[in-house]
């Protein structure tokens, strides 16, 4: 043990670490070289905070006593990768989180504004605008929709709806059934609403009747 051993292992053999962290690559490599090291970089950092190449972290650390022609790890900085931002506008937050959490991004600020073109809950503005490129890890601002503003009526859509869910969906909007007129249609459903009296998404300063036509197999079941 006191003799084969030490010899084994070349016990008091080696020199201490020098220390090439803060160095550029190239340089801190030189130095290994002529020290008797080899070198290999095995990580990297993308990181604004140092130069591209610099040496930031290395192992075995500085000051510890390692054997002559060990291969020393080296981890570097580079540049901050970019990526292309996805376009948020009409999306919902959630999915606009999601979306930037799939490239590397994140939500920065969110901003709030009653708007009548797009649901509420959903962007209406973003900055920087989709497909420009930013460094990965960076936040996005958004604006999202309040919807209508207060005190202002929207006109559903209710193309398409049958006569008992238009007259839900009035009601919830604020507005009452007018007039209902009828259509011979035999292609679709019956009191299928095929046109409405003021054109959806109209917004408006106060309530108002909604006239509706519907359609029916044959204009004698009306009667």
């Amino acid at each position: 043990d006191f003799l084969i051993m030490p010899i084994y292992v070349r016990m008091g053999s080696g020199k201490y670490m020098i220390n090439v962290v803060g160095k550029d690559l190239s340089y801190g490599q030189k130095i290994l070289e002529l020290e008797n090291f080899k070198s290999l970089v095995s990580d990297t950092l993308f990181s604004s905070s140092y130069e591209t190449g610099t040496i930031i972290d290395q192992y075995p650390e500085p000051n510890t006593r390692v054997k002559e022609g060990r291969t020393i790890r080296l981890k570097i900085a580079q540049p901050e990768k970019m990526v292309s931002i996805p376009d948020l506008i009409g999306r919902s937050l959630r999915s606009a989180e999601l979306a930037l959490l799939q490239t590397g991004l994140s939500v920065d600020t969110v901003y709030k504004e009653y708007n009548s073109d797009v649901p509420s809950g959903n962007v209406t503005w973003q900055y920087p605008k989709g497909g420009d490129q930013l460094n990965k890890g960076m936040g996005i601002h958004l604006t999202i929709s309040l919807g209508v503003p207060p005190n202002f009526f929207q006109v559903p859509n209710l193309f398409g709806l049958s006569k008992k869910k238009a007259i839900i969906d009035l009601e919830k909007a604020g507005f009452k059934l007018g007039k209902v007129f009828y259509r011979q249609n035999e292609d679709l459903i019956p009191y299928t609403v095929l046109d409405q009296s003021i054109a959806a998404e109209t917004v408006l300063e106060k309530s108002t009747v909604v006239n509706l036509t519907v359609s029916v197999l044959d204009m004698q079941d009306i009667f």
